[in-house]
């Protein structure tokens, strides 16, 4: 599979006992929401494979997983830092007006008035909204608040517009 048929949700942040357990580091929304997802595809020395999770937990402000094959403390070592992903076709279709971050990423963010602000490096969450942090001339900081701020997302033309005061 190519890489933009793949959708990261984490990678193999260390691991866990001896039995061959990984730590994981989830990017999805639900931190253990990366655990209803099966089989993972794991990065391995360049290569997309297939693992199956036998189970998963939270372990204390984490997780964990058992993945099939994966049984002593050294197979699990050899799996660190590798990409957790899954096929795009394996996502959950969301409501309209909802968007997948990663289909956001290098999107143009361009204001209601015309100034182009750059394009989309990352969101981040703050407890009160989602931010989206815009690369161009410079680095911008823009709240996540539809409507107010994000006026239209278009995924087919890869624009945000915002109303935002360019110099802030």
């Amino acid at each position: 599979m190519s890489q933009p048929d793949m959708i990261a949700l984490g990678k193999i942040a260390g691991v866990f006992g001896v039995k061959g357990w990984v730590k994981v580091f989830s990017h999805t929304e639900q931190r253990d929401g990366i655990l209803g997802y099966n089989p993972w595809l794991l990065r391995v020395a360049g290569e997309w494979k297939p693992f199956k999770v036998i189970a998963g937990q939270v372990q204390g402000k984490g997780l964990v997983a058992q993945l099939d094959g994966i049984a002593t403390r050294e197979q699990a070592e050899a799996l660190v830092g590798c990409a957790i992903a899954i096929p795009r076709e394996q996502l959950q279709p969301l409501r309209e007006g909802e968007y997948y971050w990663t289909d956001l990423k290098g999107m143009d963010v361009v204001t209601t008035g015309g100034v182009g602000f750059g394009k989309v490096d990352s969101l981040f969450e703050t407890g009160s909204n989602d931010v989206m942090v815009v690369r161009g001339e410079r680095e911008r900081l823009v709240p996540w608040i539809m409507g107010d701020v994000i006026k239209s997302v278009s995924l087919e033309e890869r624009r945000i517009l915002v109303e935002w005061d360019p110099d802030f």
